[in-house]
């Protein structure tokens, strides 16, 4: 080879390296990522300095990542409007700060999951996640879905698994979309089908799960990549995390010992999450705009047991 063709030929696999590195984050995406809670003022407007301030207070919990509009988000419930300024304020909050900024792009149809896709890479987001298209189940079709927002930028894409969306599928997308290469699996099992997922994929697939984190330590046991619990208590989560990865494995347990006992309290009351917010200083209402069907509200009772824990557990609290 002369030293012309040496030269091209090195060209040509930086290229490609540049390529395959296109869908890598700044920062790393590992660890707990809590899906953010969204704030609204009294009279149901969305209240972006207390989502900034949802932002510094992940990122003085020294957790690793921030991810938002997701379910637990009530994504649904926001305009497009509030969508975009809204990642706008997480974007340029967690610029300068630690954790990684997720934001969600789903949309009522395709067309809007690409604008949003575009808008996140736009304002300087370290990755997107999506779910998975709410008007279709056909398995091709949610592969077309993922393909174009996977097209749509140079962002590292998380899919979303939900339902039925098998292995399979995931497996599928994980082989044709570059930059689909992380996924928060709350489909079936995950526990029984991360040794599918990691094998297959040789573990390039990062695999999350959801769950409010319920199963950490396990998950850490087998090598999940991270969580995505709620983000009123993730710098719990965040010390176990730290700790385990540490080699301290019996405090990482004690540590998520008090995080444990709030995940009950958050599952008994819908507005828990966002009322442990308003008692840690970060939001000013815990108002929803989502309920699920015959969930009760959060009574004077329930607020002052919540109270009482975070009184118990505060030596633990790190935000």
């Amino acid at each position: 080879m002369n030293r012309r063709n040496f030269l091209q030929s090195g060209l040509l696999i930086l290229g490609a390296r540049e390529t395959a590195g296109a869908a890598v984050s700044a920062k790393p995406l590992r660890g707990i990522f809590p899906i953010a809670q969204t704030p609204f003022t009294a009279d149901d407007k969305l209240d972006l300095e207390a989502l900034a301030e949802e932002v510094r207070f992940i990122h003085r919990g020294k957790v690793h990542g921030f991810v938002w509009p997701q379910l637990a988000s009530e994504w649904d419930t926001l305009t497009e409007r509030e969508r975009l300024d809204g990642a706008e304020t997480v974007a340029s909050t967690g610029k300068k700060l630690t954790p990684a900024i997720v934001l969600g792009v789903q949309a009522a149809d395709i067309a809007g999951a690409l604008r949003y896709a575009r808008h996140a890479e736009k304002v300087g987001a370290d990755a997107v996640i999506s779910l998975p298209p709410s008007w279709t189940k056909d398995p091709a079709a949610i592969l077309d879905y993922y393909k174009q927002i996977g097209s749509a930028t140079r962002l590292p894409l998380f899919v979303q698994a939900v339902g039925d969306m098998s292995v399979e599928l995931i497996l599928r997308m994980y082989r044709e979309i570059p930059t689909l290469r992380y996924v928060k699996d709350e489909a079936g099992s995950p526990l029984h089908r991360f040794a599918a997922l990691n094998s297959e994929t040789h573990g390039d697939l990062k695999i999350f799960t959801g769950g409010h984190g319920k199963t950490l330590i396990d998950e850490m046991i087998r090598g999940f990549s991270g969580t995505m619990p709620a983000a009123s208590f993730a710098d719990l989560y965040a010390s176990a995390w730290n700790l385990w990865q540490a080699g301290h494995e019996r405090e990482a347990v004690e540590a998520f010992g008090a995080a444990a006992i709030l995940i009950n309290e958050i599952s008994v009351y819908p507005e828990g999450m966002k009322f442990i917010l308003c008692e840690r200083g970060v939001f000013r209402t815990p108002l929803l705009r989502q309920r699920q069907k015959g969930q009760p509200g959060l009574d004077e009772d329930g607020k002052r047991a919540i109270r009482r824990l975070l009184e118990l557990i505060k030596p633990r609290l790190v935000a």
